[in-house]
């Protein structure tokens, strides 16, 4: 892969990410004009940043190719 397809590819899984993170907000907020409790927490947020593979390690992991 080159580093162009890299950096896209990277960028694909960052809006991957910011669409899961939407629609985790727009849940907890229907949930809030019910009166609910929410369905998500920061920790729920930040895992996004793991299971998308977007924090700083993962992102210098593949330009290195390690």
């Amino acid at each position: 892969m080159t580093d162009g397809q890299k950096a896209v590819y990277q960028f694909n899984m960052g809006v991957c990410a910011l669409v899961e993170a939407l629609g985790m907000i727009s849940e907890n907020m229907q949930r809030a004009s019910l009166g609910h409790s929410m369905a998500y927490d920061d920790k729920a947020f930040f895992g996004l940043i793991e299971q998308y593979g977007i924090h700083v390690n993962a992102c210098m992991s593949l330009f290195q190719g390690d």
